[in-house]
């Protein structure tokens, strides 16, 4: 099977002009067939705190009401989708920007509400990956923003994460695929306050070690259990860590397999 590599940026890279630039020149340099997912949950916390709009979070977790809805619309949709595009068409990508309402490529269920009402925030329930797949094969590289939408005309907020592992379960149909977390830390660390404590490969008997041990615990939990639900959907292999692991030469980030 062919490759195709699935990378996902957040809001610390966008918000910061300098390191997004340096991403992007990393990305276009990426051999192979590739999309690119992406969130922006800072700039649209600053935007609707411009427009007096307050965001609620509850564990982490935005609430998103009809109000904040319009704001990452704009934000997620507009402004970040379009500048990332823009800025890769510069690099000789030819990228196509799109929400998962485009080309019905990813349906959700407005989560039901439960302890919390998260309001208009969708759960992935179907990826269209043979539409995703024609774009693919037009020679086009899709970038998604955090939005999906219920197939009933009500576009939702929702998790990057869950779109970039769910993108990469549908097209482990076509593709030998490989999902690429980039965020701050080098990868999953050993020692929280060692930055070089970089643990590069984690198979599933490792991670019962590492959680029995404690050393995989809090916002790090719901990351490594949504690795191995992808895995263990079809999904080749997912790496962790901070933008350099998109280089030859930087061998220090997190390399998770069954």
């Amino acid at each position: 099977m062919e490759k195709l590599s699935i990378v996902k940026i957040g809001g610390n890279i966008i918000e910061d002009s300098t390191a997004l630039k340096a991403f992007l020149k990393l990305f276009s340099n990426l051999e192979g067939k590739k999309i690119l997912v992406h969130g922006g949950g800072k700039r649209a916390t600053h935007i609707a705190s411009k427009l007096g709009i307050e965001s609620k979070m509850v564990n982490g977790r935005r609430i998103t009401d009809a109000e904040t809805l319009e704001v990452i619309t704009m934000v997620y949709g507009g402004l970040v989708n379009k500048n990332i595009v823009a800025q890769l068409q510069a690099l000789n990508v030819d990228a196509i920007g799109l929400t998962g309402a485009d080309a019905n490529s990813i349906t959700s269920d407005k989560r039901p509400v439960k302890e919390v009402d998260f309001g208009f925030v969708g759960d992935v329930k179907r990826v269209a990956y043979k539409s995703v797949n024609k774009l693919i094969e037009a020679d086009f590289t899709p970038v998604f923003c955090a939005i999906t939408h219920d197939g009933h005309g009500q576009l939702l907020n929702t998790n990057a994460d869950t779109i970039t592992s769910q993108i990469a379960v549908g097209m482990s149909n076509l593709y030998e695929t490989s999902i690429y977390y980039c965020f701050e830390l080098n990868g999953v660390l050993e020692d929280i306050n060692d930055k070089n404590s970089v643990i590069k490969h984690i198979d599933t008997k490792r991670y019962g070690e590492l959680l029995e041990q404690g050393i995989i615990a809090d916002g790090m939990l719901p990351k490594l259990e949504n690795c191995f639900d992808a895995l263990n959907n079809g999904v080749k292999s997912i790496n962790m860590g901070n933008t350099s692991m998109l280089t030859q030469e930087n061998d220090s980030f997190t390399t998770i397999t069954l």
